[in-house]
């Protein structure tokens, strides 16, 4: 198997994965990254959203190869203290309830404000494409306002 070197959450790492290995497997069972996680397996619920670039990517469905020399930022990277804006927000508006698909809620959340620091409704609407089986959907929205008015990383 070939070996690739990835910068994950600011770390050079070296993992063994076939070419056609999706990010997500990479990070859970290669890199012991668990924060991430698997909920649909095609690109549709967003649960294994990281970041790759900056950009907000569906990690189930990125092979390995795919990553190139881009940084990867996973939920764990975003801030290791949870002091993050969008992490304070979630949870000063008491986001989760189940809480499965809140790293990549959260991953999603502040990928849109890092790109557009004050959103509207319809930029939060346009941009947060990932699933909430809870139904949190509100909460999200309160808590990507909160975070934008509480600025900053």
């Amino acid at each position: 198997m070939p070996t690739y070197t990835l910068l994950v959450n600011g770390r050079r790492r070296s993992v063994e994965a076939a070419a056609n290995t999706p990010l997500l497997w990479v990070l859970r069972d290669s890199l012991g990254l668990t924060g991430t996680k698997f909920g649909c397996g095609i690109a549709q619920c967003g649960a294994c959203t990281v970041h790759l670039g900056g950009e907000a990517v569906r990690s189930c469905v990125l092979p390995v190869t795919a990553v190139g020399t881009k940084p990867i930022t996973t939920i764990e990277g975003l801030s290791p203290t949870s002091t993050h804006r969008a992490q304070k927000a979630w949870i000063a508006e008491d986001v989760p309830q189940c809480g499965y698909c809140q790293s990549g809620q959260i991953m999603a959340a502040a990928a849109l404000l890092s790109r557009t620091p004050q959103p509207s409704d319809a930029d939060i609407d346009a941009a947060m494409t990932n699933i909430c089986r809870c139904g949190t959907y509100q909460r999200i929205r309160a808590a990507i306002h909160r975070a934008a008015k509480d600025g900053g990383a």
